[in-house]
């Protein structure tokens, strides 16, 4: 099943010293949380596509909700789209965290997430970009059938058009993904390739470690950053999120424990680790992303 294509740039077949790289790549823009621009990389380069992913409780949406108050504190115009909680559970979040100013958003379809984007960056300032928090790319559709209809490929779809969305308009994408209820990532490895950099928070389940039970955030690939080794997270007052002092043991994954490891697979034999690793060979397209192929689902389930 081939749902990837690589979009050719102009420089194909030319001397590397002749590729011009467009300004807004090599622009690092700061939230202005010291130990969240330390996790990316010193920053957000427009273009970018982030996957979060993590267990129930770790705090994914504490992440997604204090990138997009920094982000539209300190860069430009960003976007909170949520739709497995209500706008006034998010509301009473946000106040118990301190955090206000950014847009909330509440679209299924994801032709009306990238709508309302395009709406925001209609607002941009000289020098601004538009930030898009997607928590979670399963609530979305494709609206691919009328029926309402969703199969595995509606996630894939809908990435597929909010990455587009970034790589044409220089904006920046995070979107929350599902895990197993063992803490695994949930989904095609479709999307791992496809995003740019990916963040995963787990609890150290190993009794041996010295960060037993301890939130772990791994980074497990970015393109347009560095690696950095997990880093150890804890919930201050309101549960805001912070980087404690202590780092995890280098002997063993602290978020993949042996009774986790003996697991069985799901059906497709091929569920990934949840202690993400980058890909040695991983396709990039122009802006730095890979990008689909307009493969339709009924193509897609023919192959397989």
């Amino acid at each position: 099943m081939k749902l990837l294509s690589v979009t050719k740039s102009p420089y194909h077949g030319k001397d590397i010293s002749t590729v011009k790289v467009p300004p807004e790549l090599r622009i690092k823009h700061k939230t202005g949380i010291e130990w969240l621009d330390f996790v990316l990389g010193g920053g957000l380069t427009p273009s970018t596509a982030w996957m979060v992913t993590g267990v129930p409780g770790g705090g994914k949406t504490t992440l997604g909700l204090t990138i997009a108050a920094a982000w539209r504190a300190n860069v430009g115009p960003s976007l909170y789209n949520m739709r497995e909680e209500s706008v006034y559970q998010v509301k009473m979040t946000a106040e118990r965290l301190a955090l206000e100013h950014f847009t909330f958003g509440e679209d299924v379809f994801v032709g009306d997430v990238i709508a309302h984007l395009k709406k925001l960056q209609k607002s941009e300032k000289k020098g601004e970009r538009t930030l898009a928090v997607v928590d979670s790319l399963q609530c979305l559709d494709d609206a691919k059938y009328d029926t309402g209809k969703r199969t595995k490929n509606t996630p894939i779809n809908c990435a597929q058009q909010l990455i587009a969305w970034a790589k044409e308009t220089y904006g920046i994408l995070i979107f929350v993904n599902h895990v197993t209820k063992s803490g695994r990532f949930a989904g095609e490895n479709t999307l791992l390739h496809a995003v740019d950099a990916h963040l995963h928070i787990a609890f150290d389940t190993n009794k041996k470690s010295e960060t037993y039970g301890e939130r772990i955030l791994v980074k497990g690939k970015d393109r347009f950053g560095v690696a950095i080794p997990p880093i150890v997270l804890e919930m201050g007052e309101g549960g805001k999120l912070s980087r404690k002092a202590v780092e995890p043991s280098d002997e063993e994954e602290p978020w993949d424990d042996e009774e986790e490891k003996e697991e069985p697979h799901e059906e497709n034999g091929s569920e990934p680790s949840m202690a993400p690793s980058p890909s040695d060979s991983e396709p990039a397209a122009e802006r730095g992303g890979a990008m689909f192929s307009d493969e339709d689902d009924d193509t897609r389930a023919a192959a397989e």
